[in-house]
Protein backbone atom coordinates (compact mmCIF):
# COMPACT_ATOMS: atom_id res chain seq x y z
CA UNK A 1 0.00 0.00 0.00
CA UNK A 2 0.77 3.81 -0.60
CA UNK A 3 0.47 6.54 1.44
CA UNK A 4 -0.16 9.93 0.53
CA UNK A 5 2.16 12.86 0.58
CA UNK A 6 0.76 16.47 1.46
CA UNK A 7 3.30 19.37 1.98
CA UNK A 8 2.69 22.64 3.21
CA UNK A 9 4.60 25.91 1.78
CA UNK A 10 4.53 29.05 1.66
CA UNK A 11 6.25 32.89 3.50
CA UNK A 12 6.91 32.70 7.09
CA UNK A 13 4.02 33.72 9.45
CA UNK A 14 1.45 32.35 6.68
CA UNK A 15 -0.20 29.51 9.18
CA UNK A 16 1.29 26.58 7.50
CA UNK A 17 2.15 24.93 10.94
CA UNK A 18 -1.26 25.65 12.62
CA UNK A 19 -3.36 24.23 9.39
CA UNK A 20 -1.24 21.39 9.53
CA UNK A 21 -2.12 20.55 13.04
CA UNK A 22 -5.51 20.99 12.39
CA UNK A 23 -5.43 18.61 9.35
CA UNK A 24 -3.82 16.45 10.98
CA UNK A 25 -6.62 16.54 14.29
CA UNK A 26 -9.06 15.58 11.49
CA UNK A 27 -7.54 13.14 10.14
CA UNK A 28 -6.97 11.46 13.52
CA UNK A 29 -10.57 11.85 14.03
CA UNK A 30 -11.75 9.98 11.50
CA UNK A 31 -9.04 6.65 11.70
CA UNK A 32 -6.65 7.84 9.30
CA UNK A 33 -3.15 7.02 10.08
CA UNK A 34 -1.04 10.02 9.32
CA UNK A 35 2.89 11.57 10.37
CA UNK A 36 3.35 15.06 10.88
CA UNK A 37 7.31 16.25 9.81
CA UNK A 38 9.13 19.30 9.24
CA UNK A 39 12.10 20.57 7.22
CA UNK A 40 14.81 21.26 8.24
CA UNK A 41 14.04 18.39 10.30
CA UNK A 42 16.13 18.26 13.78
CA UNK A 43 18.59 15.62 12.47
CA UNK A 44 22.34 16.80 12.47
CA UNK A 45 22.37 18.84 8.96
CA UNK A 46 19.12 20.40 10.32
CA UNK A 47 20.14 21.66 13.16
CA UNK A 48 23.06 23.36 11.58
CA UNK A 49 20.77 25.20 9.08
CA UNK A 50 18.94 26.58 12.26
CA UNK A 51 21.71 27.19 14.14
CA UNK A 52 23.03 29.41 11.26
CA UNK A 53 19.84 31.23 10.83
CA UNK A 54 20.56 33.02 14.13
CA UNK A 55 24.03 33.69 14.01
CA UNK A 56 25.96 33.60 10.67
CA UNK A 57 24.07 32.28 8.20
CA UNK A 58 25.55 30.04 5.06
CA UNK A 59 26.46 31.17 1.51
CA UNK A 60 23.53 30.12 -0.86
CA UNK A 61 26.11 27.17 -2.29
CA UNK A 62 26.42 25.93 0.94
CA UNK A 63 23.29 25.94 2.20
CA UNK A 64 21.80 24.50 -0.21
CA UNK A 65 24.39 21.62 0.29
CA UNK A 66 23.04 21.51 3.76
CA UNK A 67 19.14 21.49 3.21
CA UNK A 68 19.47 18.59 0.63
CA UNK A 69 21.94 16.47 2.85
CA UNK A 70 18.98 17.42 5.14
CA UNK A 71 16.09 15.91 2.74
CA UNK A 72 18.46 12.90 1.78
CA UNK A 73 18.31 11.54 5.43
CA UNK A 74 14.79 12.95 6.12
CA UNK A 75 13.49 11.12 2.81
CA UNK A 76 15.29 7.81 3.34
CA UNK A 77 14.41 7.83 7.52
CA UNK A 78 11.17 9.37 7.68
CA UNK A 79 9.04 10.16 4.47
CA UNK A 80 9.22 7.01 2.12
CA UNK A 81 9.09 4.61 5.21
CA UNK A 82 6.03 5.97 6.28
CA UNK A 83 4.62 6.34 2.75
CA UNK A 84 5.49 2.92 1.95
CA UNK A 85 3.43 1.90 5.23
CA UNK A 86 0.08 3.78 3.97
CA UNK A 87 0.10 6.76 5.95
CA UNK A 88 -0.72 10.01 5.17
CA UNK A 89 2.42 12.56 5.77
CA UNK A 90 2.12 16.26 6.45
CA UNK A 91 5.29 17.99 5.93
CA UNK A 92 5.68 21.77 7.04
CA UNK A 93 8.23 22.73 4.47
CA UNK A 94 9.46 20.64 1.56
CA UNK A 95 12.18 21.08 -1.21
CA UNK A 96 9.41 23.89 -2.69
CA UNK A 97 11.14 26.25 -0.10
CA UNK A 98 14.42 25.55 -0.74
CA UNK A 99 13.56 26.71 -4.55
CA UNK A 100 11.70 29.72 -3.15
CA UNK A 101 14.96 30.75 -0.34
CA UNK A 102 18.11 29.45 -2.61
CA UNK A 103 16.36 31.40 -5.65
CA UNK A 104 16.05 34.35 -3.83
CA UNK A 105 19.50 34.08 -2.22
CA UNK A 106 20.26 34.50 -6.49
CA UNK A 107 20.55 30.54 -6.87
CA UNK A 108 19.22 29.65 -10.38
CA UNK A 109 15.89 27.48 -9.79
CA UNK A 110 16.29 25.13 -12.29
CA UNK A 111 19.57 23.71 -10.51
CA UNK A 112 17.74 24.10 -7.40
CA UNK A 113 15.32 21.72 -8.45
CA UNK A 114 17.81 19.08 -10.42
CA UNK A 115 19.25 18.72 -6.80
CA UNK A 116 16.27 17.72 -4.89
CA UNK A 117 15.39 15.65 -8.12
CA UNK A 118 15.85 12.51 -5.76
CA UNK A 119 12.19 13.41 -3.72
CA UNK A 120 8.93 12.41 -4.22
CA UNK A 121 7.03 14.61 -5.41
CA UNK A 122 3.89 15.26 -3.25
CA UNK A 123 0.27 13.84 -4.07
CA UNK A 124 -1.05 17.66 -3.14
CA UNK A 125 0.35 20.74 -2.09
CA UNK A 126 -0.92 23.73 -0.67
CA UNK A 127 0.61 26.65 -1.35
CA UNK A 128 -0.15 29.60 1.03
CA UNK A 129 -0.24 33.17 0.04
CA UNK A 130 0.33 36.22 2.14
CA UNK A 131 1.83 39.62 2.11
CA UNK A 132 5.09 38.91 4.05
CA UNK A 133 4.99 42.71 5.90
CA UNK A 134 1.75 40.70 7.38
CA UNK A 135 3.70 37.62 7.93
CA UNK A 136 6.61 38.45 9.49
CA UNK A 137 4.35 40.86 11.98
CA UNK A 138 2.61 37.96 13.01
CA UNK A 139 6.42 36.36 13.27
CA UNK A 140 7.00 38.89 15.97
CA UNK A 141 4.33 38.37 18.09
CA UNK A 142 5.88 35.33 18.57
CA UNK A 143 9.26 36.22 19.79
CA UNK A 144 10.85 34.38 16.41
CA UNK A 145 13.20 35.74 14.40
CA UNK A 146 16.10 34.33 12.10
CA UNK A 147 18.17 35.68 9.24
CA UNK A 148 15.24 33.93 6.92
CA UNK A 149 12.60 36.25 7.83
CA UNK A 150 14.11 40.07 6.23
CA UNK A 151 10.86 41.36 4.66
CA UNK A 152 13.22 42.13 1.47
CA UNK A 153 14.09 38.56 0.90
CA UNK A 154 10.14 37.31 2.14
CA UNK A 155 8.91 39.53 -0.87
CA UNK A 156 11.10 37.45 -3.42
CA UNK A 157 10.67 34.53 -1.67
CA UNK A 158 6.58 35.11 -2.23
CA UNK A 159 7.39 35.65 -5.74
CA UNK A 160 9.10 32.65 -6.50
CA UNK A 161 6.16 30.69 -4.54
CA UNK A 162 3.77 32.38 -6.90
CA UNK A 163 5.47 31.31 -9.94
CA UNK A 164 5.82 27.46 -8.94
CA UNK A 165 3.73 24.61 -10.72
CA UNK A 166 2.90 21.38 -9.94
CA UNK A 167 1.91 18.56 -13.31
CA UNK A 168 -1.47 16.84 -12.78
CA UNK A 169 -1.73 13.38 -11.83
CA UNK A 170 -4.41 11.11 -12.84
CA UNK A 171 -6.14 14.10 -14.07
CA UNK A 172 -5.90 15.88 -10.56
CA UNK A 173 -4.71 19.14 -9.43
CA UNK A 174 -2.48 18.48 -7.18
CA UNK A 175 -1.27 22.55 -6.23
CA UNK A 176 -3.75 24.60 -4.40
CA UNK A 177 -3.04 28.33 -3.74
CA UNK A 178 -4.43 29.41 -0.44
CA UNK A 179 -5.43 32.94 0.16
CA UNK A 180 -3.84 33.18 3.62
CA UNK A 181 -4.95 36.09 5.09
CA UNK A 182 -8.19 34.76 5.47
CA UNK A 183 -10.11 33.09 8.75
CA UNK A 184 -8.29 29.99 10.01
CA UNK A 185 -11.56 27.78 9.88
CA UNK A 186 -12.62 28.68 6.54
CA UNK A 187 -8.66 28.16 4.87
CA UNK A 188 -8.85 24.74 7.03
CA UNK A 189 -12.39 24.05 5.91
CA UNK A 190 -10.80 24.46 1.78
CA UNK A 191 -7.37 22.09 3.21
CA UNK A 192 -9.95 19.20 4.21
CA UNK A 193 -11.89 19.53 1.72
CA UNK A 194 -9.11 19.25 -0.84
CA UNK A 195 -7.68 16.50 1.24
CA UNK A 196 -10.94 14.74 1.02
CA UNK A 197 -11.07 14.35 -2.30
CA UNK A 198 -7.28 13.08 -2.41
CA UNK A 199 -8.07 10.11 -0.32
CA UNK A 200 -11.78 9.47 -1.49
Amino acid sequence: MTGWLVAFEGVDGAGKSTQLRLLGERLRLRGIEWLATREPTDGPWGVKIRASAQSERMSPNDELDAFVADRRQHVDEVIAPALAAGKVVLIDRYYFSTVAYQGARGLEIDAVYAANAFAPEPDLLFVFDLDPSIGLARVAKRGVADLFEKEDEQRRVREIFASITLAPRDGRERLLRVDADRDPDAIGEEIWSAVHRLLG
